[in-house]
């Protein structure tokens, strides 16, 4: 029997891929661990290894394919003796791609939301297919919500969910039989926001329409859900960071080429001591608690072609300077190659962007889901202060700090901001 080779997931979150291009042909023959393909996801080209041995068979992705389903069939591998004629069979029996789940907000980067738990059914019991409206499109609904409609013979498409991104739930299905779902009535029957169409408008311009890459398609997806799911609210507070300037001078004096520490590095190193201190910040909301991360893992956001990505600096508050400025070169030199691993990008529990070497004094960032908060990083410059009632100067930089009201209340942000200057503006005591 002929060797199915299927779209792997590569990420929690993956639900499509393109086949950027195979380096195997039909006739090759391959071992275990050979790389036979790379797969193109938002965030990055990973290469796909061949688990089993065998012959090339039959190739049926075409390379620079896009949007190739999860599970989806991409090629053959014949087994030791067999021909051709067994493969016509095998590809008739291909299994089903995976069907794409519920939009999971993301980011940037690259870090997956907690996956919504659902009323489970029988052990036994198979899961209840998606609903769809009458219009085909899918409704998104709890397994035993649709077991409920169904027996009641009730349409789906016509109730709006108070579930987690709009899922429809059991309270949902029981409002709805006894009558008493008037919103949802209301909802179901206002109209549906006209597409954005890519075609000319009167008086436009002449235009170049570059289509949206995968990673531009998420990113839009992700953050578009997440000013309007958030609550964002924003604490900004100014640090004097002459003393920081002048310890980082001394460190790569010290260090005689071995490494050179940017003012980012001792960034995120305040950071991640700021949420070991202040625990609270470190966190996420869910509809079954407020998750409390036990380690503070800093991604930090950075440009790459097409959009942005953000490594993660795993338990940055216990770190040495010199391995989160190594781990920080070598990881944000590969994210622009696109050569990042999944887990090198996703599970962060805080983000930094820092704007600053784009001379950019003040921003407010949007939270990457499904983190609590996101620190916006502005530029050092000089500016007069006060110091013992007298006229000075100091160099000073503005720092944003945007929180999820739903697990960082004001009082938490605003510890979390008084330790983070401390840090900054008394550098040594991040290295206690």
């Amino acid at each position: 029997m002929p060797i199915k080779i299927l779209m792997p997931a590569l990420s929690p979150t993956m639900t499509e891929g393109n086949l950027a291009k195979w380096h195997v042909k039909e006739g090759d023959a391959v071992n275990a661990g050979d790389v036979i393909a790379e797969i193109e996801t938002d965030k990055a080209t990973m290469e796909v290894e061949a688990v089993d041995e065998g012959t090339v068979g039959r190739l049926l992705v075409d390379e620079g394919s896009e949007g190739v389903a999860v599970n989806a069939l991409i090629a053959l591998l014949l087994e030791d003796g067999e021909d051709k004629s067994a493969l016509d069979s095998a590809a008739d029996e291909a299994p089903a791609p995976a069907v794409a789940p519920a939009p999971t907000p993301v980011a940037e980067t690259p870090v997956p939301a907690a996956p919504v738990p659902a009323i489970a059914a029988a052990p036994s019991a198979p899961a209840p297919a998606p609903a769809a409206s009458a219009t085909g499109a899918r409704v998104f609904a709890s397994p035993l919500a649709r077991r409920m409609a169904a027996q009641a013979g009730l349409d789906l498409a016509g109730l709006t969910g108070s579930g987690p991104k709009g899922r429809i739930v059991k309270s949902d299905v029981e409002a709805a039989l006894s009558g008493t779902a008037p919103a949802a009535a209301v909802a179901a029957q206002r109209p549906a926001a006209a597409p954005i169409s890519a075609e000319a408008m009167p008086f436009e311009p002449a235009f170049d329409l570059e289509p949206l890459s995968s990673m531009r398609k998420t990113i839009a997806q992700r953050l578009t859900e997440a000013k309007q799911t958030i609550p964002h609210f924003y604490l900004t507070v100014d640090c004097e960071i002459d003393g920081l300037l002048d310890l980082r001078k001394r460190l790569n004096e010290k260090a005689d080429g071995a490494y050179k520490l940017s003012v980012n590095d001792l960034i995120i190193k305040a950071c991640g001591v700021a949420l070991r201190k202040v625990p609270a910040a470190n966190a996420s909301y869910t509809d079954d608690g407020i998750k409390l991360y036990q380690s503070a893992d800093v991604a930090v956001a950075v440009a790459i072609d097409g959009g942005l990505i953000t490594p993660v600096i795993r338990d940055a508050g216990n770190k040495g300077l010199e391995a989160i400025s190594a781990e920080m070169k070598d990881m944000a030199g590969r994210a622009r190659e696109g050569k990042l691993a999944p887990e090198e990008y996703q599970g962060g529990t805080f983000s930094i962007s820092n704007l600053g070497m784009f001379g950019i004094k003040q921003f407010d960032a949007v939270i990457n889901p499904p983190q609590g908060a996101i620190l916006a990083v502005g530029a050092g410059e000089q500016r007069p202060v006060v110091k013992d009632g007298a006229l000075a100067v100091a160099t000073v930089m503005t720092c944003t700090l945007s929180c999820d009201h739903r697990v960082v209340d004001g009082a938490i942000g605003a510890e979390f901001l008084k330790v983070f200057k401390a840090m900054i503006e008394e550098p040594f005591a991040m290295l206690l």
